[in-house]
């Protein structure tokens, strides 16, 4: 069946940070997944509720593209991807906006991402809204760090060590200056 505005597709591929997995309804990304064995594992990452409705195909391949780009070392702004991170409140809606203003190659804490949400103090809340985060990378959660010069949390398959991964992967291509790719969706 074709990819209609109101059907549901998984797209599932290999990058140098493992497989992911993507589920979208017409242009809007719905979840993310990646650092993955395999495809099978991507897969049962997603949530039951994303599953039962979707379809395996081939979803949006420039996004894919995209993605093993950005897994490979370059920089590639997703700002232009149309997101559908699920039922939140307002707070974390503005909290994911200001995330995904994040930078490639910086990083804000937690409290400085609250700040910049209008909601100063709030830096605990912040942590909370970027381990619900249902499409990482793409909202850049990693950039996000706490004070004092640690790194703090990430949910994402292999957890710290990936966050330590993306951050030192951007700060290697941001210093550099090399490998910068812009995308037409």
């Amino acid at each position: 069946m074709a990819n209609t505005p109101s059907s549901q597709n998984i797209a599932t591929f290999a990058t140098s940070l493992g497989w992911m997995a993507l589920v979208g309804r017409g242009s809007v990304l719905r979840r993310l997944t990646f650092g993955h064995a395999s495809a099978r594992a991507a897969i049962d990452a997603l949530e039951p509720e994303l599953l039962e409705m979707a379809r395996p195909g081939d979803w949006n391949p420039p996004l894919v593209e995209q993605l093993q780009a950005y897994a490979a070392g370059v920089v590639v702004e997703f700002d232009e991807i149309e997101l559908d991170p699920g039922s939140l409140s307002p707070f974390r809606r503005r909290v994911l906006r200001q995330c995904r203003r994040i930078p490639y190659g910086q990083t804000l804490t937690y409290g400085q991402l609250a700040a910049r949400a209008g909601s100063p103090g709030a830096a605990r809340a912040v942590g909370g809204c970027m381990a619900a985060n249902r499409i990482p990378v793409i909202i850049p959660c990693h950039r996000v760090v706490s004070s004092g010069g640690r790194i703090g949390g990430f949910s994402a398959v292999g957890g710290v060590r990936t966050k330590q991964r993306l951050l030192a992967m951007e700060a290697r291509v941001a210093e550099t200056g090399a490998g910068h790719a812009r995308f037409s969706q």
